[in-house]
């Protein structure tokens, strides 16, 4: 397959999210395979569940559905051949890793620290709402590490987080990962290679009567 000319993908992603997970570990070498560069959008899903009269995750509500989905990740995970332990506590609080990345927007070690953290939870079970364990996914990837914590517990951060949960809202985001293209939103990273391939088209076609 021919690499498309490089243009960007909005990679939108929660870290409490399990389908996240392998989107977040796989989402650059899919980009790199079209010729996409990822533009890494975190927010908040809690805001939006709420709007929908829910006060936990969907996959807790309906246990049916939560059952369903942590085999479906079992199967996914195996496939990519990429480790997976089922959480402890679930959804797990990431708002303070989100900050994080928030601060880290443009920064060269984002993509890595988003991975280590969706590895500390879904593969070392280790608390991700705790500052010493998003410390810990941030040493050996960005320079003063706890700079860029401090920075994550400013008003400004906190404001980035804030407007990309909004802007997630106003551009019809429901869930996570999803991918926004020219303003084209997939959702699920099922949906990641369709994302890739978009160059927009059409929404209707006229018909005969």
């Amino acid at each position: 397959m021919a690499a498309m000319s490089a243009d960007s993908i909005e990679f939108w992603f929660e870290f409490a999210s399990t389908y996240s997970y392998p989107a977040a570990m796989r989402v650059e070498s899919v980009a790199q395979q079209y010729g996409r560069t990822v533009r890494w959008k975190p927010f908040l899903l809690g805001p939006i569940f709420q709007a929908q009269g829910w006060g936990d995750s969907p996959f807790n509500i309906y246990p049916i559905q939560g059952r369903y989905m942590w085999r479906d990740l079992e199967r996914i995970c195996a496939e990519l051949d990429l480790p997976l332990i089922r959480p402890s506590t679930f959804p797990r609080n990431g708002l303070l890793a989100a900050r994080v990345a928030c601060v880290g927007h443009d920064a060269v070690w984002l993509p890595a620290f988003v991975r280590q953290v969706f590895t500390a939870n879904f593969v070392h079970d280790r608390d991700i709402s705790q500052p010493d364990v998003v410390l810990d996914c941030l040493n050996a990837l960005a320079p003063d590490p706890q700079r860029i914590l401090d920075a994550a517990n400013r008003a400004d951060a906190k404001a980035q987080l804030r407007a990309n949960t909004e802007q997630a809202i106003h551009s019809g985001l429901f869930g996570a990962p999803s991918f926004l293209v020219e303003q084209e939103l997939f959702w699920g990273n099922d949906r990641m290679e369709q994302a890739m391939r978009w160059r927009g088209r059409p929404t209707g076609t006229d018909s005969a009567g």
